[in-house]
């Protein structure tokens, strides 16, 4: 019987670690159940298949990142876009740090996901993505960012926020609130500043 309890999520937390470690095509299910202690017969008692467990972490790393970005906005102090934007950037770096394996996962692994899963999430990171264009964007067109392409500038941060699962540790020399300020800070001066 497939479970969605306790088991269930211990078997994601451990594949997360280990798909972020390794990679998703690296990763054997013998290589979950080892780091369990189970038989790898017994994992099936609890999922379908290796790429069940992917969806799932990805399904979830997902929804942390859309209900964050919903919060943050609805939050936001005013429809100010450099207010939203700052307050996307914070919410994405407190998905990010609070479960940095996932969030690599979710970054890097979601092509090894079936062509219909793979075209779900796909959807779903653009949709994601598409809040942070329109905040760009809206503020290009009442001149608080200077970038030109709002396209490419909400690539270019999320590309640097995702960036962060591959270096932060929860014992390192940054807190969280920090990380999140520094990189609030980087994200409104690279848009709002012409060096040249």
């Amino acid at each position: 019987m497939i479970e969605t309890g306790a088991r269930r999520r211990e078997i994601d937390q451990v594949a997360s670690g280990l798909f972020h470690a390794n990679g998703y095509a690296a990763t054997s299910v013998r290589d979950i159940a080892k780091a369990l202690d189970i038989q790898a017969a017994s994992m099936y008692a609890h999922v379908a298949s290796k790429e069940d467990v992917l969806w799932s972490i990805v399904d979830v790393a997902a929804t942390a990142f859309e209900r964050a970005a919903d919060a943050a906005t609805d939050d936001a102090a005013s429809s100010d876009p450099v207010d939203r934007l700052a307050a996307l950037v914070e919410a994405h770096v407190e998905v990010v740090t609070a479960n940095p394996e996932r969030s690599s996962v979710f970054v890097t692994e979601w092509r090894h996901l079936s062509a219909d899963r793979r075209a779900a999430i796909g959807a779903r990171r653009d949709a994601y993505e598409a809040r942070f264009r329109r905040t760009i964007a809206d503020g290009i067109s009442v001149g608080a960012f200077s970038a030109s392409d709002a396209s490419v500038a909400a690539t270019f941060l999320l590309t640097a926020l995702n960036g962060i699962a591959t270096w932060y540790r929860p014992d390192g020399r940054l807190s969280r609130d920090a990380i999140a300020d520094q990189y609030v800070e980087l994200a409104l001066r690279s848009l709002s500043e012409d060096p040249r």
